[in-house]
Order: structure tokens, then C-alpha cells, then sequence
């Protein structure tokens, strides 16, 4: 006869047939100190590609890691085949701490958060001149997202045969940005190339651009022996056409510590994860001008205390504009 209530012992309870007995679930997890460490080159559904010291070596995310995800740039740590033959497959366990941050929303009111590449030194805008016209509005947006993530800008101007660089340059110069200007010749006879090279030596650049500007070439000729697919035909006025770059790449830059990473060429990119507070930290010799800011100053308001800073010499007001037009770009759409 069977006893229930408070009689009831380790005998009395039934366990449903075919049902397997399962340890307690432990939130204790492997700290996997024997991993490699790794630096990963590309993802493609799920899959990524990593160097691990003079390796290739093909992994995918451990369980563990939930839902946080690798991106081109992370230094990983990753356990099991390590050998990179065939068929071959590690698993990272560990995601390390990133030093900068890409990031890009597909639009302003879009709150989805995507992380395009990490540990960045540099943010490389490539724009054309001409053919297609350059879009001021689109550089001003990913100049807001590499201050925001950590990133040193750098203006690489494409095509200056077909149009004089001075407008544009003129625009930036009083945010002190680093520029190369190339033409469509100097970049067939590697001119181009050892300039664009001097910039980009001993660190990790992320190459950004819509579609046409050269950004693909550039990069080919920056990494000959790592071709990539061939530049599609793209229309001249709208810009629009086969994007030639569909998932973004680490690649070493040959004769050099340096490391290029192409990302896909861009249509739109939303700032819509931007902290508009986050931006007046490139700007050194305005951001002391703030301590007298009230709570919450956009930096573009009658009581802004920036206005007093500027007006006592503290700094050049065309850096108090340049500051207040990329925030402006956090409202505005790429092509206004």
C-alpha cells in the first residue's frame, strides 16, 4: 500500500516510463583556461573563420555563449579541432573584451543594434568625387558612429580626376580628420596605394563606402594576393547596383602588422544606438565647454554653455558647428 502526505519516502515516487533520470541543471561553467586564443576573419551563417597563430581554423559559437555573437575584429578563445584541415570544426567558448565597436541600425527607428566590427583602430570613409557624387550626409553619419564606438576616423577620397577634392575637404577640415586623395591612375600605378598604406600600418582599418566608390578595388590592391570577386557594374548616378562585397573580412595587410577589414558596402546606416553624448568626446577642445551645460543639453539649444565657451576663445567656432552638424546627422536622412 502506498503512504502520501508527509510519509512519503524515495520509494513511494514514480518516475514516468521512458523518461531519462537528468542531473540538476548547474550554472558552475568550464572556465576552459587550456583554449587558443583566436582572432576571427569573417562569419558566414554561422560559421566562423578564425586565425588561430599561423592557422585557419573553421568554428562555430558554444552553447554557452547564448545568444551573444562573434563579429570580424573579436578576439575569441576556441577549444577542440584546432588542426584547420577539412572537415574540421572548433567551437568558440569565450568572447574577450573589445577595445572599439562598429556599430549601425538599418535606419533611425530601427532599434535593432547590429555590431559590424570590433577592435577597430580606425575608420576608413572611402568616397568618390565623382561618379557617383558624394554624400556628405553619409559620411557624416559613420564619422558619429566611429566617435561613438572608439574608432579614429580617416577620409580616403576616391577619383580626384574627375573632380576637385577641395568642397569636400574644405567641409571636414576643422574636425583635423586624416585624408588620402587618390586618382583612378595613381591607384593603377600604386601611388595611390603606398599613400592610402601609410595610414593604415601597424592597425586594424575598417573600410566603409556605398556602392561605386572604389572601396573593393582599393582594398585589392591594398591585399593583391587575397582577390576579391570582380566590381559590378553599378549605376553612376544613383549609386545603385550589385554590391560586390556581401559580408565584411579581415585581411592582413602584406609587409605589415596592419590588418584590413572590407565590410559590405553601405545603403543606409542608422545611428539610431548613438548617444548624442557620446559624440562631444572627439571633440577635446570643446567637451571641458560643457560643465556648464544644463541636464540633457542637446549642445544645440539657447542654453547650451557651449556658445560662452566658444565666444570667450576657448576654441574656433567652425568646431562648434562641425560638432552640432553631426549631431544633427542622428535626425536626418542620409540623402537631405
Amino acid at each position: 500500500m502506498r503512504r502520501y502526505g508527509k510519509h512519503t519516502d524515495e520509494d513511494d515516487i514514480r518516475t514516468r516510463p521512458g523518461r531519462r533520470n537528468t542531473r540538476p541543471r548547474t550554472n558552475i561553467r568550464p572556465k576552459h583556461e587550456d583554449a587558443a586564443e583566436g582572432l576571427v576573419l569573417t562569419v558566414d551563417r554561422g560559421r566562423l573563420t578564425c586565425l588561430v597563430e599561423d592557422r585557419v581554423v573553421m568554428a562555430m559559437k558554444a552553447r554557452e555563449l547564448g545568444r551573444k555573437a562573434a563579429v570580424v575584429g573579436d578576439r575569441v578563445a576556441i577549444v577542440g579541432d584546432l588542426t584547420g584541415k577539412k572537415d574540421s570544426l572548433a567551437r568558440i567558448v569565450r568572447i574577450e573584451e573589445r577595445t572599439s565597436v562598429l556599430r549601425r541600425t538599418a535606419d533611425d527607428d530601427d532599434p535593432f543594434e547590429r555590431v559590424v566590427v570590433a577592435n577597430a583602430d580606425q575608420l576608413a570613409v572611402v568616397t568618390a568625387l565623382a561618379d557617383p557624387e558624394p554624400r556628405p550626409r553619409l559620411i557624416d553619419r559613420c564619422l558619429v558612429a566611429a566617435y561613438a564606438g572608439g574608432l579614429e576616423p580617416l577620409l580616403v577620397l576616391t577619383k580626384s580626376d574627375l573632380a576637385p577634392p577641395d568642397k569636400l575637404l574644405e567641409l571636414y577640415g576643422h574636425l583635423d580628420i586624416p585624408y588620402v586623395v587618390t586618382s583612378r591612375e595613381e591607384l593603377q600605378n600604386g601611388t595611390a596605394v603606398a599613400r592610402v598604406r601609410e595610414q593604415l600600418d601597424g592597425k586594424i582599418t575598417a573600410f566603409v563606402g556605398h556602392s561605386g566608390v572604389g572601396k573593393t578595388t582599393l582594398v585589392n590592391s591594398l591585399v593583391p594576393e587575397e582577390q576579391r570577386r570582380t566590381t559590378g557594374h553599378v549605376n553612376a548616378v544613383t549609386g545603385r547596383g550589385r554590391h560586390t562585397t556581401t559580408s565584411a573580412l579581415a585581411l592582413p595587410l602584406s609587409g605589415s602588422d596592419g590588418w584590413v577589414i572590407d565590410t559590405p558596402g553601405l545603403r543606409s546606416f542608422g545611428l539610431h544606438h548613438v548617444d548624442p553624448s557620446q559624440v562631444i568626446h572627439a571633440f577635446p577642445d570643446l567637451e571641458p565647454g560643457t560643465e556648464g551645460c544644463p541636464r540633457a543639453c542637446s549642445h544645440d539649444e539657447p542654453d547650451c554653455a557651449l556658445d560662452a565657451w566658444v565666444a570667450e576663445g576657448h576654441a574656433d567656432p567652425a568646431r562648434l558647428y562641425s560638432l552640432r552638424r553631426l549631431l544633427a546627422t542622428r535626425e536626418r536622412k542620409e540623402g537631405d
